[in-house]
């Protein structure tokens, strides 16, 4: 079990670290997450749902994600409630109190699915959430202590250095544990340092003799590394990797409830573009696009974007030719109206959208949840010709906002919302899903405040599709795209294995931990 001292202490990449060590020496491995709070998530082949950090960790596994790794999801849709995900598929929303009585009846389901996979598997690697040591939450806390407990795990104890206060974090934690608890912590983890380890040796001596608990090692940052983040703090480490003077800046607005904003990362890694999260109309100036992202909660994100004056401030950057791409939620606020007649995200009924796409969405209650793949289409210049219902076959010359005809893609979907085109507005792709069928889940405007002149290309457009910029070929075209417009010069796809990262991180990790007495730890004989 990877416990952290606090969020984004490094439990998850350091699990997956573990679960790519194991696994090259030929060991069957798996990830673990009994309780998952995260917005951000990924779709299984079969079509559950679950955390991207334990898709995360699967992949460094070796293995395709299961909803088994993530029995219980929680997305959170308002300030006390969140969406109820059990196996991968909605319960209901719930609120926190709520919650908290239906955990004795979600708890055997969890360990249930704890116990297939380790009929399966030699290892499982189970993560942690926040801290294990919050006392006022034992009672309701199913995934920190009670599953270590559960499973008899001997566990680490991962301490954030960067943010400060580790050796206090790591004395507390073992302090507030309980006799049974404490004798699961087999090593701390000094996690994020920077700098001369040896100027910790007085401090890493003082924790053995105060708790008994060696120190595992001392792993330093890892420069130019990102994997899957689950939860906002992520957010922040991006923004201290910004590049204020790359030519292309690229505007994801950060809703409150910004869902998937890993779907961006790939765009933050082109060497001259640099993704800003904004939060205000001011920050919007000199942007080359405008990304409004997924979110749980669109109607309230939508409430809030009119609040913050970024409504307003998006629809002028499109009506003066900005870019505007909506992605899920995003792509559902840039319509003209949204319905939601069964209360299934509030209760507003039905509300005005931004107008920039000439589509309306009404929620369902069942969710969505596919994995897809496809290409884009061309975009038919007269809209009468895309208001007869289809684009004639091979006649699109104008392409659309992300990339020429033709581009493949291929990503997952998750909603509750479907969309309807009006006579304004065109497919933006289209796309087959794990049953076999065609549909279209993307737009893109023909006419409106956004028109572009006669023979240009479209600038406003929407998808459900998450991934899309994970494509080499479609972020290249969309980029390239960006760069005519500002005069730079093109760039060719690129594609980068995202296994390539994960080895680094598996490689930096064995250098900096005592893998020998990691070894007896897990209890495996190295093969």
């Amino acid at each position: 079990m990877c416990f952290g001292t606090g969020s984004h202490a490094g439990k998850s990449v350091l699990a997956a670290a573990l679960c790519r060590i194991y696994a090259r020496r030929g060991y069957r491995v798996a990830p673990f997450k009994a309780q998952n709070m995260a917005l951000n998530s990924y779709v299984t082949p079969e079509g559950g749902e679950l955390g991207r950090a334990q898709a995360y960790q699967a992949r460094a596994a070796g293995l395709e994600p299961h909803v088994d790794m993530n029995p219980v999801l929680l997305k959170p849709s308002s300030q006390t409630g969140s969406q109820v995900i059990v196996l991968g598929r909605p319960v209901r929303h719930m609120a926190v109190r709520e919650y908290h009585a239906y955990q004795p009846e979600v708890w055997p389901t969890v360990t249930a699915a704890f116990e297939r996979l380790r009929a399966q598997y030699d290892l499982i690697v189970m993560e942690g959430a926040g801290s294990p040591a919050e006392i006022n939450l034992r009672g309701q806390d199913i995934v920190n202590m009670k599953m270590a407990l559960y499973a008899r795990s001997p566990s680490l104890l991962i301490g954030d250095i960067d943010r400060g206060g580790v050796f206090a974090s790591l004395v507390g934690h073992v302090e507030l544990f309980t006799p049974e608890e404490r004798e699961l912590v087999a090593a701390f983890v000094i996690n994020k340092f920077r700098g001369d380890a040896s100027l910790l040796d007085s401090g890493i001596a003082f924790l053995r003799e105060r708790t008994g608990v060696p120190t595992l090692g001392v792993v330093p940052m890892l420069a130019d590394w990102r994997g899957d983040e689950e939860d906002s703090l992520g957010i922040e480490d991006r923004r201290r990797r910004a590049r204020p003077d790359a030519p292309l800046q690229i505007a994801v607005v950060r809703l409150p409830f910004i869902s998937n904003y890993t779907d961006f990362d790939a765009l933050a890694d082109e060497p001259d573009v640099n993704v800003r999260y904004v939060t205000t109309p001011g920050e919007l100036g000199g942007v080359a696009a405008i990304v409004l992202p997924g979110t749980k909660s669109t109607i309230a994100d939508l409430a809030w974007l009119r609040e913050s004056g970024l409504a307003a401030a998006v629809t002028a950057a499109a009506a003066a030719g900005t870019p505007v791409v909506g992605v899920c939620g995003g792509y559902q606020m840039l319509g003209r109206r949204i319905h939601d007649p069964d209360g299934v995200e509030s209760d507003a009924g039905s509300v005005d959208g931004l107008g920039l796409l000439d589509a309306e969405t009404a929620f369902a209650g069942d969710k969505r949840t596919v994995r897809v793949e496809g290409e884009l289409l061309g975009i038919e210049g007269a809209q009468e010709e895309a208001s007869a219902g289809a684009l004639p076959p091979g006649s699109p010359a104008v392409p659309s906002p992300l990339g020429a005809a033709g581009t493949p893609l291929r990503g997952y979907e998750i909603h509750m919302g479907r969309t309807k085109l009006g006579p304004g507005a065109a497919p933006l792709l289209r796309l087959r899903g794990a049953d076999g069928a065609a549909h279209d889940d993307g737009a893109v405007a023909l006419a409106g405040p956004d028109a572009a002149p006669s023979g240009a290309a479209p600038r406003v457009c929407g998808s459900y599709v998450h991934g899309l910029f994970d494509q080499p070929e479609l972020r290249t075209g969309f980029l390239n795209g960006l760069r005519d417009a500002a005069g730079l010069a093109r760039s060719e796809a690129a594609a980068v294995s995202p296994d390539d990262d994960i080895d680094r991180l598996a490689d930096h990790v064995e250098i900096y931990l005592d893998m020998e007495l990691l070894d007896r730890i897990v209890g495996l004989e190295v093969w």
